[in-house]
Formats: C-alpha cells, sequence, structure tokens
C-alpha cells in the first residue's frame, strides 16, 4: 500500500484524514498563541476525554513548638476537579482552486484562518458561556456572576473614579478572597481608556515600553483578546488568579472537506444558505477536541459597562 505524502498527494485526492503533522503543529502552536484562555489558563495534559485530577486548595498548617514538645501535624487540603473534552469544529468555504493544491500547501495557506476560527470559539465558551457545550456555570464569567465579584465602570472608589481606581478595584475583589490576580484581560478597544488613564501621582497607568513588549497596569500584563471573542454587553475587563482555570487538548486536528453541502450559517449576499455547488466551492471541516473547567468562584472578577450595572 502506498505511503501517503501531502506534500505530492492533491487535496482533491485526500478529501478526508489528519492535517498534517507539521502544519497541525503550526496550526496548534498560533491557536494558543492566539487564544486568551490558553495564554492565561494552567494547561492540564490530556489523553482520555475525561480527566479527573486534584489540585491543592489549601496547604498544610505550621506550629509553634516548644522544646521537647510534639510537633502537631495537619494536612493540606486536595479537592477533585473533572475536566471533559468537547468537539471543537470549524467550517471554512474554499474557491475550488486550492482543490489543486497539494494537501500540504493547502493547510500551510489556511492556517490562519483554522486557528483564529478555533480561538474565537473556545474564547467564547470559556470566557462568557457562549454556546458553550462545556458544563454549566464554569466559564469565567459565570463564576463572577455567581460571586458578584464585578466592579461598574466608573464606580471603582465612587463616582468620578478614575480607570486607575475601576482597576484597583477589580484587583481588590480577587485579593479580598484572598488569590492573587495575576494578569487582566479585555479587547483592544479598551486599550484607549488605558492610555489616557493616569494613577494617583499623575503618572500613565498604561505601560508598554516597546511595541512587542507585554503591555502592564499596576504591575500586571494585559491580554488583548479577538473583539470577535468578546462580549462587550457583560465585560469591559477581567482579571483573575488564572491558575483556577485549567484547559486541555485531546486529538490532533483532523479534516473533511465537501463540494455539495448547503450552509445554514452562512448566508449568499441575497440572504439565502450558501450553496457551494451552485458557488462552484467546496468547504473544509476541521476539528479538535477540547476541555475546559474553573476551580473556583472567587478566582475572577470583572470591570463591567455602566449600562449593565445600573440595570443589575
Amino acid at each position: 500500500m502506498p505511503t501517503f505524502d501531502p506534500k505530492t498527494v492533491l487535496l482533491q485526492d485526500a478529501v478526508t484524514g489528519e492535517i498534517p503533522k507539521e502544519q497541525a503543529t503550526l496550526v496548534m502552536k498560533e491557536f494558543m498563541q492566539t487564544s486568551a484562555i490558553t495564554q492565561l489558563a494552567k494547561y492540564e495534559p490530556m489523553t482520555k476525554p475525561v480527566k479527573t485530577f486534584t489540585y491543592l486548595a489549601e496547604g498544610p498548617g505550621a506550629y509553634w513548638v516548644g522544646e521537647g514538645e510534639r510537633i502537631q501535624t495537619s494536612s493540606a487540603k486536595w479537592l477533585t476537579a473533572k475536566m471533559t473534552t468537547k468537539k471543537l469544529g470549524v467550517i471554512i468555504p474554499v474557491s475550488k482552486e486550492f482543490l489543486r493544491y497539494t494537501v500540504a500547501d493547502f493547510f500551510t495557506q489556511m492556517q490562519p484562518a483554522i486557528k483564529e476560527a478555533f480561538a474565537i470559539k473556545f474564547d467564547q465558551a470559556a470566557l462568557f458561556g457562549t454556546e458553550s457545550p462545556f458544563e454549566t456555570g464554569v466559564s469565567i464569567m459565570e463564576r463572577i456572576n455567581a460571586s458578584g465579584q464585578k466592579i461598574t465602570s466608573g464606580a471603582g472608589a465612587g463616582s468620578g473614579s478614575s480607570v486607575y481606581d475601576d482597576l484597583a478595584a477589580v484587583m481588590a475583589l480577587v485579593e479580598d478572597a484572598d488569590k492573587d490576580p495575576d494578569a487582566f484581560t479585555t479587547i483592544r478597544r479598551f486599550r484607549q481608556k488605558l492610555r489616557a488613564a493616569k494613577d494617583n501621582n499623575g503618572l500613565p497607568l498604561f505601560n508598554q515600553v516597546t511595541s512587542d513588549a507585554t503591555p502592564q497596569a499596576l504591575g500586571l500584563p494585559i491580554g488583548f483578546v479577538d473583539s470577535k471573542s468578546w462580549d462587550k454587553s457583560k465585560a469591559e475587563l477581567i482579571t483573575g488568579a488564572w491558575d483556577y482555570a485549567r484547559y486541555g487538548i485531546l486529538q490532533n486536528i483532523e479534516y473533511a472537506i465537501s463540494q455539495e453541502a448547503t450552509l445554514t450559517t452562512i448566508v449568499d449576499e441575497g440572504g439565502k444558505p450558501l450553496n457551494l455547488f451552485e458557488r462552484d466551492m467546496f468547504a473544509l471541516r476541521a476539528t479538535m477536541e477540547v476541555g475546559f473547567t474553573t476551580l473556583a468562584d472567587n478566582a475572577f472578577a470583572a470591570l463591567i459597562p455602566a449600562t449593565d450595572g445600573a440595570a443589575a
């Protein structure tokens, strides 16, 4: 039986299978560099669809000991969590000209589109619970709503508060729960507020020494998320002790192509579902299995829009 060589086999002759290893590795790397969750949360290696793991919720105590006295003992508090992977799929309509590419060349071309689609969908579910296949209540914003750890924009230190006050107040919510916030995440539109903000000494709040340096505010790094991943009606900015968020990746990226499907979620200029046969196109479906969970309600906090705060 001949060996499948993705560098020579045309895509039209290999309509299903795994994305070639080199290209799959690059897609996965770019996905992890693009997704907010994969950059903030802690990675849990997964070898099967359901993983049960323990984490340290409370360390052992220490005691003062007098001369000749027996040292007391105490045990650490370990809790158990479960994470289940779900299949994440993206469908990308493409011109039939790509069918004449080799499998390897095609996926080299499609890397940006695949990684962006994966990252957006995963972040939507993990951050806000949007169309989430994961357990109810485990998304970051669901945890924040459960704990009530949110500050209305402009209310960080009373009426007329500054961005500095708002961010300090959001951090304080996590610190009041005896946890250390270690990063902010928001969308690029919020960068405008950060650039104009000053701390209580009149110094710039936003710190980015060079264009390729990680931006910071109040000593914490800031990660900027694709606006398509973010629900602006629910939060302007989120912080947290991100070790309390976990994610895992189970399988390699698989693909299948179709030349005859009708894509009901994509419409043409007439508002009708996109018919691939009529348009002389094909669709690539790529899938991967990812897991996500969070371990505590009080590990995260959000700065929410003033309109939401007024309505709450």
